[in-house]
């Protein structure tokens, strides 16, 4: 892992100050340097450290990711990395951090193992999302943490019908449905009042958004599974939401077919990470 890529949370003036610091030290353990044409004019005097290339190229150069930012910058960043299995390394600069589970204050003690491949690779699956619309493909996208179903500020409960492997489950009358991985459980599913799923575990949970039958609870089926929504009230005011950061309109009679994807995710964790104290910390358990 000597040839490193940084992406940053644009607009992140925090993130351009650990970099002032952390791209020198990274040269100084030997380790070739890329990052953004965004970034790179941020950072000015230090060109000499750093490689620049377009961000959707940096996986092309390297063989580790760090992200520095929140939970989003490591979403955007597993699109970039999944297809070419580069590992992701998170540093926190945001709020929860679920994904992004370093923080700042931890940084040159941990990258020094992960640069010298003391640490964990954890894989994570992601979901394929494809809209199918009057028998064609309108769109397709992956994701980590989420595909979600939703209604602008003006819509009503919409139907959607849902069916698994082939066989119908029901059509939920809701708010919307959200369809997560394990590791986008502690997202917007945990909000609608979702499980937690140990974020490697293999299976999807689906999650309606208030719903109008109370009894219409969140259901956790196998990665394998063959997942068929179809939108059965016409609205022009129904998207649909990848990760909270791709949206797409949706329209009536429209198919949304969700599975897993064949790319995952390769975090990088530390061996002192355990998962049950994040959780404590992050959802302030025990707290009162």
């Amino acid at each position: 892992m000597k040839k490193i890529g940084i992406i940053t949370r644009q607009g992140k003036g925090e993130a351009i100050v650990i970099l002032q610091e952390l791209i020198p030290w990274l040269n100084g353990h030997d380790c070739e340097v890329y990052v953004d044409g965004d970034t790179s004019r941020q950072l000015g005097a230090l060109k000499a450290h750093f490689r620049e290339c377009p961000i959707a190229d940096i996986p092309l150069h390297v063989g580790l990711i760090i992200a520095l930012g929140g939970d989003g910058t490591m979403l955007a960043a597993s699109r970039l990395a999944a297809p070419r299995g580069i590992p992701l390394f998170g540093i926190n600069l945001g709020g929860l951090g679920f994904i992004t589970e370093v923080n700042k204050s931890e940084i040159y003690g941990v990258i020094e193992k992960v640069v010298s491949g003391e640490c964990d690779i954890e894989e994570r699956i992601m979901l394929d999302a494809s809209v199918i619309r009057a028998g064609q493909k309108a769109a397709g996208f992956t994701v980590l943490n989420d595909i979600v179903l939703n209604k602008g500020a003006l819509a009503r409960i919409f139907d959607t019908e849902v069916s698994i492997d082939g066989r119908y489950v029901t059509t939920y009358k809701a708010d919307g449905l959200i369809f997560a991985t394990p590791t986008g459980s502690t997202a917007y599913s945990l909000s609608a009042g979702g499980p937690i799923l140990y974020p490697a575990m293999h299976c999807i949970v689906l999650t309606p958004i208030c719903s109008h039958t109370l009894t219409n609870r969140p259901i956790v089926v196998p990665d394998n599974s063959q997942i068929e929504a179809v939108v059965r009230t016409g609205s022009e005011d129904i998207c649909l939401t990848m990760d909270g950061q791709m949206g797409f309109h949706l329209k009536q009679d429209d198919i949304i077919e969700i599975k897993k994807s064949a790319y995952k995710t390769s975090l990088v964790i530390p061996h002192e990470r355990d998962y049950f104290q994040i959780l404590r910390e992050k959802l302030k358990w025990g707290e009162r």
